[in-house]
């Protein structure tokens, strides 16, 4: 299933799925059985799932998908952690630094902790922060986390997946370059905004593209209608299995929380470099697809 979370005609925030271009308010359609948030749906997903399955074929849809506002699908998740999982991008990021690649990332997935209160979805509009001059975008796929779990291997991490989803990590590349100087971040270069959607796509929906570490599914970014960046997730170097292992080693994972893959290779405006395409200005609009998922719209302002 592909749920959503979006704005009624009354301005009231109601939860969901998508199918047909047509929206389905979860709470509304099973007379009150499901919540009409998702990430109470997430929390209890197992219980709620025979629901789900009587009301997927036969309940009548709420709405137009054209009739309603979404927002991101999940909008308060526990905590969202990013990866840097895709080796393409650390070789091209790092070789425009003119810096070799630290031993280290090829020993363990790492990864940051970024601002999970300023989530948005498909459609709504990007302030550039304060101070930036060099703003890009981020090419990554999201995983949902749908139980939770301390200490978890591997090989057992598909047990603790909802789903997964666009995730757009928003960059100030010079606020980013400065405070990493450092040794801490990032941070300022990082914490103004991520966005995730249009949907979260059941990780049952995915499993037929399902390839080497990864998915078998084509990511693609465009600025403007102009398509700058592709690549497949199916180019992994760490797992999503082993980013959870990673993520959850001493320390308890929750429904809900999100795990950023990093960028997929070719996937921002920092490694196509600026002769290809100048940073983002007010104004641009950035598309990212990937397949059996659909397409993150915003613009900037």
């Amino acid at each position: 299933m592909k749920f959503i979370t979006f704005i009624d005609a009354n301005g009231r925030q109601k939860a969901g799925w998508i199918k047909d271009e047509y929206v389905y308010d979860m709470n509304l359609v099973s007379n009150g059985e499901l919540p009409d948030n998702l990430l109470e749906l997430i929390k209890n997903y197992n219980a709620y799932l025979p629901i789900l399955k009587s009301l997927e074929d036969l309940a009548k849809p709420s709405y137009q998908l054209s009739e309603v506002q979404l927002t991101a699908p999940l909008p308060n998740p526990p905590s969202v952690r990013d990866f840097m999982a895709f080796e393409l991008h650390v070789l091209n990021a790092r070789k425009l630094t003119g810096r070799k690649v630290p031993e280290e990332w090829y020993e363990i997935p790492a990864f940051y902790f970024t601002n999970h209160l300023v989530l948005s979805g498909h459609n709504q509009k990007i302030a550039r922060p304060p101070g930036c001059q060099a703003l890009d975008y981020e090419l990554e796929l999201g995983c949902i986390i749908g139980r939770e779990g301390k200490n978890i291997n591997a090989e057992d991490a598909e047990d603790y997946i909802f789903g997964y989803t666009i995730f757009n990590d928003w960059s100030a590349r010079d606020l980013q370059q400065k405070e990493m100087k450092i040794g801490l971040g990032p941070a300022k270069g990082k914490d103004f905004a991520t966005t995730i959607g249009p949907v979260i796509v059941t990780k049952d929906e995915l499993e037929k593209y399902r390839s080497g570490r990864g998915f078998d599914l084509t990511m693609t970014a465009k600025v403007n209608g102009e398509l700058l960046s592709k690549g497949n997730a199916k180019d992994l170097y760490y797992s999503f299995g082993q980013m959870i292992e990673r993520a959850s080693a001493g320390v308890t994972l929750y429904p809900g929380d999100i795990l950023g893959s990093g960028t997929v290779g070719t996937g921002c405006l920092l490694e196509l470099g600026q002769e290809v395409h100048s940073w983002l200005e007010p104004g641009d609009t950035v598309e990212l697809e990937i397949t059996g998922i659909g397409k993150l719209k915003n613009q900037i302002i």
